[in-house]
């Protein structure tokens, strides 16, 4: 019996070896299938966020006059302004007229402002049309013309980017320029006011200050255009490669962890690239674009595309956190150690003081794991139906998570007086007055 039972034995001991030959190679192929999606969908990550910029940003019109509308009130971008439209005006103006034209009754006011600049005529008059010039770029009058020509621009802005864009546009040497002619208007009609009358016949003049100036956005067109296209198809298919790499994975927490923390680095990445494209390009700015301007519109537009990597990154974080935790790691145990026994302390105090929970202390211990999720679900509805989520919004959903966490294991944790414990004080004057103590 004693050679049956080894003989048998063995012979499970061949068959569980045979089967273990035959698994390992499906393990291995699935586990690097895993890996290929991971990477690919950590790749496309960064592609994605730009894919959701350019057909939001770009894209949109509203959402482009949106996000440009601020920089009428940038003192870059205003003092650009008076600086084209004073060059426009000085152009046109004809100083030996200046002031024979000037009526009798306003020549001494006219007289009496040029010589309080001092300097020569040319000077003092050109001081003096700047003045005005940006009176009037930092007037709410300039707001208003700033977006409204901001929103005829908008298809030549898409039109450098990405090849689209209807109506005729223009777009000269790689640039994309928005025409200042209102505002020279408004400061030829405060120049009359103040005693200039010779500015009243400057003719109509259309000048224009540059937004975007590189000799390559005809080289990038094609990529924003295909970015564009992809709009928000690009960032889902990362998502679902990444998750089916998870699913795909022996060891799906660690890989869930990795790939979190993959998209997170890739679009941290690509936040980095943003900020050495931006000292690349203020550099090769050619002579006559301000850079404090082009530098303000440049910050402008990838305002959003920053905020989205940010985001991205927090909400990698905070996944791969989340799925450490509660995994089976020992220092991950660690923590949820220190965690459970620091809210059964505080409980324990409570419970001391006279806590009286009723019904709702065993409905959260019989419920704990239900709670839980709905608490993750609710945060994850909450993210999802927020129309553009920043990286603060991901860790305060995090944080209040983590809060409804703590307040359903405060709940459920056991009261002081559990099953092993000493029995109790009979009933006296604190059971008599109703105060009981229950989980």
């Amino acid at each position: 019996m004693a050679e049956s039972g080894a003989g048998e034995l063995e012979r499970l001991r061949a068959r569980v070896a045979v089967l273990e030959a035959e698994r390992r190679p499906r393990h291995r192929v699935r586990s690097l299938v895993a890996v290929v999606l991971v990477i690919v969908g950590c790749v496309l990550a960064p592609l994605g966020v730009v894919a959701a910029w350019t057909a939001d940003t770009v894209g949109d019109t509203d959402r482009y006059v949106a996000t440009v509308a601020p920089l009428a009130s940038d003192p870059d971008i205003q003092n650009a302004v008076a600086n084209r439209v004073t060059s426009a005006v000085m152009d046109h103006l004809d100083l030996a007229a200046l002031l024979s034209g000037a009526a009798p009754d306003q020549r001494p006011l006219l007289e009496k402002a040029l010589g309080a600049l001092g300097g020569s005529l040319e000077d003092a008059v050109r001081a003096f049309v700047h003045d005005k010039a940006q009176a009037v770029a930092a007037s709410d009058a300039f707001a208003t013309t700033w977006k409204d020509a901001n929103r005829r621009v908008h298809s030549t802005v898409e039109k450098a980017l990405t090849g689209s864009g209807g109506g005729a546009v223009r777009l000269d040497d790689g640039a994309v320029t928005l025409d200042v002619g209102p505002v020279v208007d408004q400061v030829k009609q405060r120049l009359v006011d103040d005693g200039m009358t010779v500015a009243g016949k400057i003719p109509e003049i259309h000048t224009s200050i540059t937004l975007l100036k590189s000799d390559d956005l005809g080289t990038y067109k094609t990529y924003f255009r295909l970015l564009q296209l992809a709009g928000t198809w690009l960032p889902l298919v990362a998502v679902l490669l990444v998750a089916a790499g998870v699913l795909l994975a022996g060891r799906r927490r660690r890989a869930l962890v990795t790939g979190a923390l993959g998209v997170a680095a890739a679009t941290a990445l690509l936040g980095i690239a943003l900020r050495v494209f931006r000292a690349v390009y203020l550099d090769a700015l050619p002579a006559g674009v301000s850079p404090g301007a082009a530098a303000a519109v440049y910050d402008a537009l990838t305002r959003f595309l920053h905020t989205t990597v940010r985001m991205v990154v927090a909400l990698g974080v905070v996944i791969a956190l989340g799925a450490w935790l509660t995994g089976p790691g020992r220092r991950a145990g660690l923590v949820r150690r220190l965690w459970t026994s620091g809210i059964g302390a505080v409980r324990a105090v409570a419970d001391g003081a006279g806590l009286c929970t009723g019904p709702v202390g065993p409905f959260a211990r019989r419920y704990r794991a239900w709670i839980s999720w709905v608490l993750v679900g609710a945060a994850l509805l909450a993210y999802l139906l927020w129309s553009y989520p920043t990286g603060w919004v991901v860790v305060g959903l995090g944080l209040a998570v983590l809060f409804g966490l703590a307040v359903v294991e405060f709940l459920a944790a056991e009261p002081e007086e559990g099953p092993g414990s000493e029995p109790g004080p009979g009933p006296g004057p604190e059971a008599a007055s109703g105060v009981t103590r229950t989980a």
